[in-house]
């Protein structure tokens, strides 16, 4: 690992890091607000327009774990054979993570990751999942990502949401890649989401509860553990190192810029259907 390496993050001055984080935060206000106040959500009024949103943003959900296993990638040694891991406390928070993202209790006795989850409420509540099931099984034939895009006939608004999301993984940075995970990611918008299934949820034969069991997994989880510890992992990257805030700051900047083109296009498609109904 270069010059982000974790190890050399082992110390750093406390006040540096709440100043830098404040700056970080006080960037990503405006796009937050923007996210947050999205006339997006004022169209998903009807089941089929849920459907339509989730058939895009199951690709968020998707590639939300390409992020956080590269993460575990870089700071934990997943090769054989093993050594010691050169950050124990990079290690330790990014497994912690991937422990209940990749496995977590499943409200039937069961485990599964969040990605399947999201794929078991689009199922149960009528979501087309066709395409993002092309999507797995182009990856699986052992197609790019970008090529798998292409075949599986994935809008055009994902396509370019996921490959921004791959521009950072392959760039390589770990404080970049740390903060589009932290900053740019499913924590932002459960308790919005929440409130929308809540109004759909007046029918009961919508089958939404699956979806709002997924709703509720992110909500407790992100606010109470995985939120604070991903904030607590940029922190250990970027040390106090101005440049490597400054890369944190610019990854997360261009993660939500990137949400937002998403909910532009899933927006406009759906404020258009709505006037033409």
């Amino acid at each position: 690992m270069g010059e982000n390496d974790a190890g050399r993050a082992e110390s750093h001055g406390d006040g540096f890091v709440v100043k830098a984080f404040d700056q970080i935060h006080e960037q990503l206000n405006p796009l937050r607000k923007s996210l947050l106040e999205h006339s997006l959500y004022a169209h998903i009024d009807c089941l089929e327009a849920l459907h339509f949103f989730m058939q895009h943003h199951v690709f968020a959900v998707w590639d939300f774990m390409s992020l956080l296993k590269t993460l575990q990638q870089r700071l934990c040694h997943n090769r054989v054979p093993w050594l010691p891991p050169e950050s124990r406390q990079g290690c330790r928070m990014v497994n912690e993570i991937v422990l209940a993202e990749e496995s977590d209790e499943d409200g039937e006795g069961g485990f599964a990751s969040h990605f399947e989850l999201y794929h078991q409420a689009m199922q149960t509540c009528g979501a087309d999942t066709s395409v993002i099931d092309r999507f797995l099984e182009e990856l699986r034939a052992g197609r790019s990502v970008q090529q798998a895009l292409v075949d599986a006939d994935a809008p055009i608004a994902v396509r370019s949401f996921v490959s921004q999301t791959f521009q950072v993984i392959e760039g390589g940075d770990l404080c970049a890649i740390a903060s589009a995970f932290t900053f740019g990611r499913e924590e932002l918008l459960p308790e919005l989401f929440r409130q929308i299934v809540n109004q759909l949820s007046l029918d009961p034969s919508a089958g939404l509860d699956r979806f709002k069991f997924y709703l509720e997994r992110h909500i407790d989880l992100d606010g109470d553990e995985h939120g604070p510890m991903a904030e607590q992992l940029v922190n250990f990257l970027c040390g106090d190192s101005e440049t490597n805030r400054m890369i944190a700051e610019r990854a997360a900047v261009d993660a939500l810029e990137s949400r937002l083109q998403l909910w532009n296009s899933v927006g406009e498609t759906l404020a258009s259907l709505s006037q033409s109904s």
